[in-house]
């Protein structure tokens, strides 16, 4: 989505860092003179080096929620900011924009929160201009969770964790792709902060599968999940399968979400699409509509 916005600026040459010629499959063409893909590892200095060589500023966008053997909270949030940090710092870039996580916090008892919040503070003190922006659930885009809400909205029975009252506050892709560029191609624009880009609702998990139901016209029947028994059942399968959903994955899923979306917006020149706009768009792209 970043990539595919950054094109729509004519003045903006595109780097697209990836780490898997799957993951470059999935990039929109590059026009030549616009740009290129570089293959980078994050354990290969040189490669992340000669990624970054020119560059103006960095949009650094990790994203692990469900750790894997190849893929732990510490390696995916805090190992890859500082690899990306330090070749930043010796290719001269003059900022770099993190996109993490609402509720991050390196004090957190929760693994993935406190993955988040010592990424932050290794580039807020990491010498070098920053913004960092900390996204909730983001939906209208190609990915798990925009599938998994497309599944919800469908008819039969839908289990949610807790009944589906934790407030969630999605944020549209496309604004938070806008945000990440608007940040990047500025470096005055919300200069050395730490925002949470959160979209224009807070409300219960359950309400906005109920709009997406109606927007689509299915009547779901939501079946309460209980989260304390759902969190003992998985402490115990993990004892044989050490991946997959865990007990932290559940905690972060139902920690309320509820900010003011106004500072963040204003402060990186946006307009935050509408809950109901984005949530068509998500049925769209998930062949739901």
């Amino acid at each position: 989505m970043v990539v595919r916005h950054a094109l729509a600026r004519l003045e903006v040459e595109v780097v697209a860092c990836v780490r898997s010629d799957r993951a470059a499959s999935e990039l929109p063409p590059i026009p030549s003179g616009r740009g290129r893909v570089a293959h980078i590892a994050f354990d290969a200095r040189m490669s992340l080096r000669l990624a970054l060589r020119g560059s103006a500023a960095v949009i650094h966008l990790p994203g692990v929620l469900i750790e894997r053997p190849s893929a732990s909270y510490r390696a995916a949030n805090v190992d890859t900011l500082r690899a990306t940090l330090e070749a930043a710092l010796e290719e001269s870039v003059d900022k770099l924009v993190l996109v993490g996580a609402v509720g991050a916090d390196p004090t957190s008892e929760n693994p993935y929160f406190r993955s988040k919040g010592e990424a932050e503070q290794l580039l807020i003190h990491g010498g070098l201009a920053y913004t960092i922006l900390r996204a909730p659930l983001v939906l209208a885009c190609a990915s798990e969770g925009t599938r998994a809400f497309a599944r919800e909205t469908a008819n039969g029975f839908v289990p949610l964790i807790g009944g589906g009252h934790s407030l969630e506050q999605p944020i549209d892709a496309h604004d938070l792709a806008a945000a990440a560029l608007n940040a990047a191609a500025d470096p005055t624009c919300a200069r050395n902060r730490v925002l949470d880009l959160v979209g224009p609702e807070s409300l219960p998990m359950s309400e906005i599968v109920r709009r997406g139901a109606r927007i689509r016209g299915t009547r779901p029947r939501i079946v309460p999940v209980p989260a304390s028994a759902l969190k003992t059942i998985l402490r115990l399968t993990r004892r044989f399968v050490p991946v997959g959903l865990s007990p932290d994955v559940i905690d972060v899923m139902q920690t309320d979400v509820r900010h003011n979306p106004k500072p963040a917006a204003e402060a990186l020149g946006i307009r935050l699409t509408p809950l109901d706009d984005t949530i068509r768009r998500s049925l769209e792209i998930a062949g739901a509509s």
